[in-house]
């Protein structure tokens, strides 16, 4: 599995390289969707609210959908995909081109991980939950996915009193890092949240995981992947998901330019979210659409090229109804940004002394062209 090079993401411009740069580059709208939210269950406080149905299904549906866009999906290890059914996605690739992009190690909802997986005090399940990544990554190499995801969604603490942070982080680092070594040349892109499950999940924020990722590709030591980073190619990224930034109160344009500054935005899942509360897996644009857009004009400012996953919670629609609706509002805001004065918004930022105001009155007529009656930006 050849691993995609991010170092465009790097790339510095004047403002009229970027100028350039925006009237000729558009991001390109290829989608994914994680197979698990294909039949949401029931939550913390009510009974789920559609009958689950099989993993073909699934599949039926995922494949119905690629007309308009979806080209990949996502899965965990073992719950949805395992030995018993790596077939089923062999084949559904070999006969429609629908392919699994990555398979994530379900590290945050059995028993035995109930004090952290990675980064367990309890040798026990801290063993397991490195033997199950390892599985995982090699899973990766025989689905030819592009990279996989890790979700430190049980490793964290509740009582801050008295808590050996420092030696939780290093457990985490370093088994994660045994992994890569024993199944070397996979790229693992780290999805950030602040808490839930856990009232407090380490590596919570976008800029906790860049940390952990320069820690972990400093502990690397096989010769496979000391050569892949040698030649200047990540092993470590992120995948940052609106939702879990949003809670973390992070502003997305600017997260998601931090994650590129330094080559390393591997992926994204795409959803809405209120500030602060508990993650809700929205539509696309059903709360802050101007945080959406801000994100992707950032994206395509930074050359961005990966895949838009869409990581969602459609309790109560079908899952059709809600992954169109999302890859229609990606659309819309994406065609709104490239019809965008690029010149001019550039002109704005680099000279704000001469253009007081002027970026908010070019964003409000571009989000209401039909409006009449507006004042004359000239």
């Amino acid at each position: 599995m050849p691993i995609r090079d991010l170092n465009g993401q790097k790339v510095r411009r004047s403002g009229q390289e970027l100028v350039k740069h925006l009237e000729s580059f558009e991001l390109d709208l290829r989608f994914t969707a994680g197979v698990w939210f294909f039949a949401p269950g029931g939550g913390r406080f009510h009974d789920r609210y559609a009958p689950d149905i099989p993993m073909e299904q699934r599949l039926e549906i995922a494949v119905g959908m690629m007309d308009q866009g979806l080209v990949g999906i996502e899965a965990h290890y073992p719950n949805e995909v395992n030995e018993d059914n790596i077939d089923l996605f062999k084949q559904v690739r070999a006969d429609t081109g629908l392919r699994l992009i990555t398979l994530v190690p379900n590290l945050f909802y059995e028993a035995p991980f109930e004090f952290g997986s990675l980064s367990s005090p309890i040798e026990s399940a801290r063993r397991a939950a490195i033997d199950r990544t390892i599985t995982t990554l090699q899973l990766n190499i025989e689905l030819e996915t592009d990279f996989s995801i890790v979700w430190p969604g049980i490793d964290g603490f509740d009582n801050t009193f008295g808590q050996n942070h420092v030696a939780a982080r290093d457990r985490f680092a370093e088994g994660l890092a045994e992994a890569m070594d024993a199944v070397p040349g996979v790229r693992i892109c780290i999805e950030p949240k602040p808490y839930e499950p856990r009232p407090n999940i380490m590596y919570g924020t976008t800029s906790e995981a860049l940390l952990l990722c320069q820690k972990v590709e400093s502990l690397l030591g096989s010769s496979e992947n000391r050569t892949i980073l040698d030649g200047g190619t990540a092993l470590m990224g992120l995948n940052p998901e609106v939702g879990h930034m949003l809670m973390a109160y992070e502003d997305l344009a600017y997260a998601f330019s931090l994650v590129c500054e330094y080559g390393r935005l591997g992926h994204t899942h795409w959803n809405s979210q209120p500030m602060g509360n508990y993650d809700q897996d929205l539509n696309v644009g059903v709360v802050y659409p101007e945080q959406t857009e801000a994100a992707l004009y950032a994206l395509k400012m930074c050359g961005f090229q990966e895949h838009f996953g869409l990581d969602l919670n459609p309790e109560r629609m079908p899952v059709e109804r809600a992954l169109t609706n999302c890859m229609d509002m990606l659309k819309a805001m994406n065609d709104r940004i490239n019809g965008l004065d690029h010149a001019r918004i550039v002109e704005c930022v680099e000279n704000p002394q001469d253009n007081r105001g002027i970026l908010e009155a070019l964003l409000l007529r571009a989000r209401y062209p039909e409006a009449t009656g507006l004042t004359s930006l000239d």
